[in-house]
């Protein structure tokens, strides 16, 4: 993604369609003597941030009436001069302006590079310009939250104490390195274990907090899984409050997994509706029994939906041994929903052992009985796994380089223990400060930055 820094951009910064109004929105700076070449007042009169009502004109033809917003270097979105022009919502108007901006000396923006040259400009750290597009992709209250705390710089700010520990961490080791040739081990080794403990435990919380962080991002995976014709469909409905999936009285009617999203309390979870697990000559219907192993495989919480009616805590048990056989569940919530009460003349006893060891719900879901208790125990879970602290890490970009620095940690850990010579032990430690200059954008190669910024929309 090649961009001149020096150009004047433009693009639409509105979603595309016909709407009441659009924004085009010009950076650069050129844009001022642009914006003076379409409107017949005074445009350096206009007092910065100040919208003023004004006529669009291709040479003595009017395009439209707009309202004109200026913005001046360096206190804009980008750091840049800026104009945003709110006209009509006509695609043919847009359109408009985009080719007379273009004609005047502007260029089309690239995807993001409003938000780069934001970056670049120091308006902005790169956590921050990412969380600029997780703001935008926010579907829920949780993701809106995590992705502000980021822009605010809660993220930033917790990577500079880590470099702070780093820092320190570099300087007892310098000052050892400074006696060397006296065969005296001048730093404090209780504060180099005391930070490298600290930084341990920093950098290891934020690696666990990713799964979480990413689910409530992109919605916390819950798989509805359980022998065919036991209602995992028609609970899918419930918990949609929509027709989404087929319900049949013929076993085996799901033949692949079906996926949509519920927001329950400000938490997005993704739902999976899955093939009924039992053994079948159909090879159609075992394709789809294996893509059910691989949604248990990904999913954080597991539905496991019996028949209240048919089955018994031994069978419970034993067809969770299997599933267990099958799939990995270590950090998985398992949850039994027990199906058609409405079937009986009084509440069923039989299951409570099984409460000892997982939640238990007891639901109509033809009925849409306790549904409601199913979605509690969901963000009773969701609210268990939040950082107090809001700081997690939601992007695999991040989460990769922590991998490494946790690597390099290790590797100064284990040289320590061994009594490797302080300088080498010194590399490792200038690797992790590499690594954290990486995640704020302080070393931003060009791949990094066509990463980020890639994934933005034009107008943005």
């Amino acid at each position: 993604m090649s961009m001149n820094m020096h150009d004047t951009i433009c693009s639409i910064s509105t979603p595309q369609g016909i709407g009441a109004i659009a924004i085009v929105r010009m950076s650069g700076p050129q844009s001022f003597a642009i914006a003076s070449r379409l409107f017949r007042f005074d445009f350096d009169s206009l007092h910065p941030y100040e919208a003023k009502y004004a006529e669009l004109f291709d040479r003595n033809q009017l395009v439209d009436q707009v309202m004109v917003l200026k913005y001046v270097a360096p206190h804009s979105y980008t750091g840049e001069d800026m104009v945003e022009i709110s006209c009509h919502g006509s695609t043919y108007i847009q359109q408009k302006i985009l080719e007379l901006l273009i004609e005047q000396g502007s260029r089309m923006a690239n995807p993001g590079e409003y938000t780069m040259r934001a970056f670049m400009n120091g308006k902005m750290d790169l956590p921050q310009a990412e969380a600029v597009g997780d703001l935008i992709d926010s579907q829920s209250e949780a993701s809106h939250h995590l992705a502000v705390n980021q822009l605010k710089g809660a993220f930033s700010a917790k990577i500079s104490e880590l470099r702070a520990r780093f820092m320190e961490f570099a300087s007892l080791l310098e000052l050892e390195l400074d006696f060397s040739e006296e065969d005296v081990q001048f730093a404090n080794r209780d504060r180099l274990s005391e930070l490298l403990d600290e930084l341990k435990t920093e950098v290891s919380g934020l690696i666990d907090s990713f799964k979480t962080g990413n689910a409530i991002k992109s919605g916390i995976p819950v798989v509805i899984i359980g022998k065919p014709n036991v209602g995992k469909s028609t609970l899918l409905n419930a918990l949609l409050r929509d027709e989404r999936a087929i319900v049949s009285n013929i076993p085996g009617t799901t033949r692949d997994t079906i996926e949509d999203i519920l927001n329950v309390g400000g938490v997005t979870f993704r739902f999976i509706d899955t093939a009924g697990i039992r053994n079948s000559d159909d090879e159609i219907e075992n394709f789809g029994i294996e893509r059910t192993y691989q949604a248990v495989s990904k999913a954080d919480i597991i539905l496991y939906m019996v028949d209240v009616t048919e089955t018994s805590v031994d069978e419970i048990r034993e067809e969770i041994a299997f599933l267990q056989e099958e799939v990995d569940m270590a950090g998985k919530k398992l949850m039994i929903i027990a199906n058609k009460i409405d079937h009986l003349t009084e509440m069923p006893r039989h299951l409570h052992p099984l409460m000892e060891d997982y939640d238990l719900v007891y639901v109509s879901a033809k009925r849409k009985v306790n549904v409601e208790e199913i979605e509690e125990k969901l963000l009773q879970w969701a609210d268990q796994h939040k950082r107090t602290d809001s700081t997690m890490l939601t992007n695999v970009r991040h989460y990769d380089i922590f991998l490494k620095i946790r690597d390099s940690i290790r590797n100064i850990e284990k040289g320590l223990a061994d009594g490797i010579p302080t300088d080498l032990v010194a590399i490792d430690v200038r690797q992790a400060l590499q690594l954290l200059g990486m995640v704020t954008g302080e070393i931003a190669t060009d791949d990094i930055l066509n990463l980020v910024f890639g994934k933005f929309c034009i107008g943005k």
